[in-house]
């Protein structure tokens, strides 16, 4: 009696297991039934806006947001198993909550005719230039793009999480503003302009460069700080080299404590591309107006190390250079001549030197 007993309580089990799972089968193909073909009921009209650039995995996930569909997993897979992710447009589309992921499709497909503006920032931009850029294009005004750039929450991207900005830093927004060519839709948020240069500084962030920063003990302020100063004194096939005498200058033993670059401090020529002359002076109404604390944290001639922000927007071949300098290359100095050629020196008599020669070809230009 007693194995009896055992074998109609395993049974029991063994029933009550497969009504459960019959159950969240059945209630699985329900979800999945209502996911895909529609919930057949009157639903809410809602406009999503879908990106230029956008793909799957952002649309699925705008989706969700406007109560559109419940698993943005599921419509990726869908989208994947039917060919059609390729066919999705973007512009702002007039969807209901209650359709099919066919008709969802079908609605996203539909070219979506929305005003936009194509733009292009130069690499070594600053952070006014990029604001005063996006108010000529009548896209927002200078001022609201640089309160949310330096203000707004991007805690979304893996970069903005890293930065550790300097008390006397002019403005948090600068280095990170990525310049490249970018669309952007007509009436869209002040927030998601901004978005579209930080997000892809995130993605030019990859983690092998997080590493190279690691092993060089660099932060990733330092990196952009650097890199911006390399962008002005090169932005050329010399960035490595010109890097790799910052780094030198900036070694513990180094016989020469400050960068010393025109760059941000010590105007020669007020037509110079000077970050404090040109940039900060006229955000403040004029030179005598900067605050002075900010004034000696960018002057390269007073202050040791790195000065404390960057004075533009680097592209990645100067925030690489940053991260790769010229390995062996022992020099301190270097000059320009007009006809772009550098000259390296080791020491400030050689230094001067070169000097000599680089404006004695200035002068047989001028001529």
């Amino acid at each position: 009696m007693k194995h009896g007993k055992k074998r109609g309580g395993a049974a029991r089990i063994i029933v009550g297991v497969a009504v459960l799972i019959l159950a969240v089968v059945v209630l699985a193909t329900v979800f999945l039934l209502k996911e895909i073909k529609g919930s057949g009921e009157a639903g809410e009209t809602v406009v999503v806006s879908i990106e230029p650039g956008s793909g799957p995995a952002t649309i699925a996930n705008s989706l969700k947001e406007a109560g559109v569909i419940e698993s943005p997993m599921l419509f990726r897979q869908y989208l994947k198993f039917t060919g059609q992710a390729g066919g999705l447009q973007y512009g702002e589309f007039t969807l209901d909550t209650s359709m099919g992921y066919e008709e969802i499709v079908q609605a996203l497909s539909q070219y979506a005719q929305a005003d936009t503006v194509t733009l292009t920032f130069p690499e070594g931009s600053t952070a006014l230039a990029i604001a005063a850029k996006m108010e000529e294009a009548g896209l927002c005004t200078a001022d609201e793009f640089l309160e949310e750039a330096n203000n707004g929450d991007f805690s979304e991207f893996t970069f903005w999480n890293k930065i550790e900005t300097h008390p006397n830093c002019f403005m948090k927004c600068e280095g990170y503003l990525f310049p490249n060519t970018y669309e952007f839709l007509v009436d869209d948020t002040v927030h998601n302009y901004v978005a579209t240069f930080y997000r892809e500084f995130d993605k030019q962030m990859t983690p092998e460069l997080y590493q190279r920063m690691d092993e060089m003990g660099m932060s990733l302020e330092d990196t952009i700080i650097l890199a911006s100063f390399v962008q002005e004194e090169a932005g050329n096939a010399e960035s490595a080299n010109v890097s790799a005498v910052f780094h030198n200058r900036l070694q513990p033993d180094s016989p020469i404590t400050k960068l010393e670059s025109n760059a941000s401090s010590y105007v020669q020529n007020p037509q110079d591309n000077n970050y404090l002359y040109n940039w900060v002076a006229p955000y403040y109404g004029g030179w005598e107006n900067i605050p002075p604390e900010m004034y000696s944290a960018y002057n390269t001639y007073e202050v040791d190390g790195l000065p404390a922000g960057p004075i533009s927007n680097p592209g990645i071949d100067s925030i690489k250079a940053a991260l790769y300098p010229t390995e062996n290359f022992p020099y301190y100095f270097f000059v320009t001549d007009l006809t772009g050629k550098y000259y390296y020196g080791k020491t400030a008599e050689e230094h001067s030197a070169n000097c000599e020669t680089a404006w004695s070809v200035n002068a047989s230009l001028n001529k």
